[in-house]
């Protein structure tokens, strides 16, 4: 029989092992997919909640009007681009997100990121931008990232938080005072040129409105908390300033309908410079996104936001808004909460409000154009002191000097440099100051040997020369060399136990580290047994050859009454030798 010749065995397999890795991984993109479309069960709960859910989805349109057009003017793209935002995220967000009562939309929080965005790159800049946050959190969600947003530290989150809502005030200064023109590199620079402005040429009108406009909604949700005092307020505002020569700015004519579609705006050559904009409008949409979701599910019975579809929802909303010449999108907290306490128990509510929002878009657009931009104004500076949780902000910073730290760090670089940075220093100190507080519960105890049934002589011959130190907490980078200072300082022993059944984690670092204090300790001629080794971190220790020649040895034992008789063994046979 002819023998076959070599590497055709070889080739007969290679093709099928790689077919089956390539079937295998193909099964599980599908299958991933396919657990990022939208369920059927996901509009189950509309049968039994159709009408409560339409109620909801009305209550949520009346309130997000005046706030889409207030954030689409104050990010700079026009109350039209705020507008088709609301009705477009909100619809596509509703259908392919994870949760079942969020609202997306324009939010605050991602205009103060688009300005500086504008300023430099301009509308097709923001738009590309847009686009490209889209495509990042549609791979984030493939990755399944969503989970690790819980991790987020909360003085980061309210930090952060309270610094948007100053820098929201921030920006609608120029507005509220009735002055244009107000420039300056950052926006506090731009608010303080505004007020200078103002004491030169003060018109009193604009900042009558925008107070009153955000006292009507302040005064009048305490009052009767169902009412939508902000769209009361800016009708009032804008009837009054219709009615009479006011001389205040308005938001000017805007097309009816929505736009058409348009790519224009896409430039390949610009993706490389856009890119840390696009990551930083990615993680800004996803973290608000969840974290609005998370105060859906806090607010009612049995709800479970899936993190990953949300954000597949969240960047397919962002993927496809910007061609119709909306803004970067996410879910608003303030909508989502107004969503569930009116009763939404499905998806149709937050559907219904975009949908709403489209008649508005098709049939309202003259009547929009003359809504004066203070009482925006007024709008945006109510919702900022809605914002901040006095309360919160409060608990954290009295808990620990470390959050408070964290807390005034991140709010502070909110407001003097920009959110991004702000999250990425307020995250690298939370994580640093939390690595110093686990280094420091790391402990090298000595602890006492055990007498047993020993004469008072032998006993003290063997107090004289076994020592036992036991490990507790973490052995990695952060404490490690703590580690290696205590046991420096071992007296002269001929044995010394260390029991690891107390450590928690073991790096690299801190394996390196314990194997340099054996070495040490085998220099001064002191023999090292280990008690109580985890296999997790006996894995770890083989591996980086720490604990290779103690198992040779013998050294190594389960638990730690073995190696304190193997120790007792060997310091009388050392005894019992003469010298």
């Amino acid at each position: 029989m002819a023998v076959p010749p070599p590497g055709r065995r070889l080739w007969s397999r290679r093709p099928t092992t790689l077919l089956r890795l390539v079937n295998t991984a193909g099964r599980a993109g599908a299958a991933r997919a396919g657990g990022l479309l939208p369920q059927r069960s996901d509009w189950l709960a509309a049968r039994r909640s159709h009408r409560t859910d339409v109620v909801a989805g009305l209550t949520v349109a009346v309130v997000a009007l005046p706030l889409a057009l207030a954030f689409g003017v104050a990010s700079g793209l026009g109350a039209r681009a705020g507008l088709v935002t609301a009705v477009l995220a909100g619809a596509i967000a509703a259908i392919f997100g994870g949760s079942s009562l969020q609202v997306s939309g324009p939010t605050g929080a991602m205009t103060v990121v688009l300005l500086p965005i504008l300023a430099k790159f301009g509308t097709s800049g923001v738009l590309m931008v847009g686009m490209m946050a889209g495509v990042v959190l549609i791979l984030t969600a493939f990755a399944g990232l969503g989970r690790y947003v819980r991790y987020l530290p909360t003085p980061v989150i309210e930090g952060f938080t309270a610094g948007i809502a100053v820098v929201i005030a921030l920006q609608q200064v120029p507005a509220a005072l009735g002055v244009t023109g107000a420039h300056g590199a950052k926006t506090w620079a731009v608010a303080a040129d505004a007020v200078r402005r103002f004491a030169a040429d003060p018109h009193p009108v604009p900042v009558l409105v925008a107070a009153g406009v955000a006292a009507t909604m302040l005064l009048g949700s305490r009052w009767r908390p169902g009412l939508p005092f902000s769209l009361i307020a800016v009708a009032a505002a804008t009837i009054a300033a219709q009615a009479t020569p006011s001389g205040l700015a308005v938001i000017g004519k805007l097309p009816p309908g929505l736009p058409a579609p348009s790519p224009a705006f896409l430039d390949p050559h610009a993706v490389t410079m856009l890119l840390p904009s696009a990551l930083a409008v990615a993680a800004l949409a996803g973290l608000e996104s969840l974290l609005s979701a998370t105060v859906a599910d806090a607010m009612s019975v049995g709800e479970r936001h899936d993190p990953d579809r949300e954000l597949f929802g969240q960047g397919l909303a962002n993927l496809v808004v910007p061609l119709f010449g909306g803004m970067p999108a996410t879910a608003a907290i303030a909508r989502t909460a107004v969503n569930v306490r009116a009763g939404a128990g499905s998806k149709l509510a937050a559907l219904t409000h975009a949908i709403v929002l489209a008649l508005i878009v098709l049939v309202g657009a003259p009547l929009v154009a003359h809504i004066p931009l203070a009482a925006l104004a007024g709008v945006l500076l109510a919702t900022t002191i809605r914002m901040v949780e006095a309360g919160s902000l409060l608990a954290v910073a009295r808990s620990t000097r470390r959050d408070a730290l964290v807390l005034a760090l991140t709010f502070v670089v909110t407001v003097a440099v920009d959110l991004v940075t702000a999250v990425a220093v307020g995250l690298g100190v939370a994580v640093v100051l939390a690595l110093r507080a686990v280094a420091r519960s790391a402990r090298l105890q000595r602890v006492e040997l055990d007498p047993g049934d020993h004469s008072a002589e032998e006993q003290r011959l063997l107090a004289e020369h076994i020592v036992a130190y036991r490990l507790d907490g973490p052995l990695f980078f952060a404490a490690a060399h703590h580690f290696l200072l205590e046991l420096s300082e071992v007296a002269d022993v001929r044995v010394a136990i260390l029991r690891m059944s107390r450590v928690t984690t073991v790096d690299a670092t801190g394996a390196h580290v314990l194997g340099d204090a054996i070495s040490r300790l085998q220099r001064r001629g002191i023999t090292v047994l280990l008690s109580g080794i985890s296999d997790g971190h006996q894995r770890i220790l083989d591996t980086l050859g720490v604990a290779e020649r103690l198992r040779r040895d013998g050294h190594v034992f389960p638990d730690t009454p073995s190696a304190i008789a193997h120790a007792r063994t060997h310091v009388e046979s050392q005894a019992a030798t003469p010298g």
